[in-house]
């Protein structure tokens, strides 16, 4: 389905009952889209932690979560941690590259930004890096994560809410 004819998304506040669909757009995403970046036995790590439906729960529940949704169903989430930090950004496969994810990015960062905050955090996946430096995050410090016995590489990048020239 190209972007064009793609009908449009919209966005909702994320339900307790979407847990077990967003656990499955995460792994969807991470078994499809970063293969170019991640071995088997990373991603299978790393679908293990964000399948985890009990915990993903418990962090979404803790963090202001929005779910994108095409035709009523959930296509990709984001959830932002402590009106500071990215915690999830996941977008299914099927719709990856239409502009879901800038659109929940875009709508994260405003209402960050009308909580107060002076910049947004996230620890990109190598997958994730380009992405999120095309919208003006900068990269701060490379990490190496444990999951299930292997270690994934990430990226903590860095924007600012702030427009150049806005007095503090």
């Amino acid at each position: 389905m190209s972007a064009a004819s793609a009908p449009a998304a919209s966005l909702r506040p994320a339900l307790p009952g979407d847990t077990p669909i967003l656990a499955a757009i995460a792994a969807a995403a991470i078994f499809e889209l970063t293969g170019e970046d991640y071995d088997h036995d990373q991603q299978e790590a790393w679908a293990s932690t964000a399948g985890d439906e009990e915990t993903l729960a418990e962090r979404l529940a803790d963090s202001l979560t929005l779910v994108a949704t095409r035709d009523s169903e959930p296509v990709g989430f984001i959830a932002l941690a402590d009106n500071k930090r990215i915690d999830f950004l996941y977008v299914h496969p099927e719709v990856a590259g239409e502009g879901i994810g800038a659109l929940l990015c875009d709508a994260i960062e405003k209402l960050a930004a009308a909580r107060g905050a002076k910049s947004l955090s996230v620890d990109a996946s190598d997958t994730g890096l380009g992405f999120f430096q095309k919208r003006g995050y900068v990269p701060k410090q490379r990490n190496t994560v444990p999951r299930g016995g292997v270690w994934l590489g990430n990226t903590t990048m860095e924007k600012s809410l702030v427009a150049e020239g806005t007095i503090h």
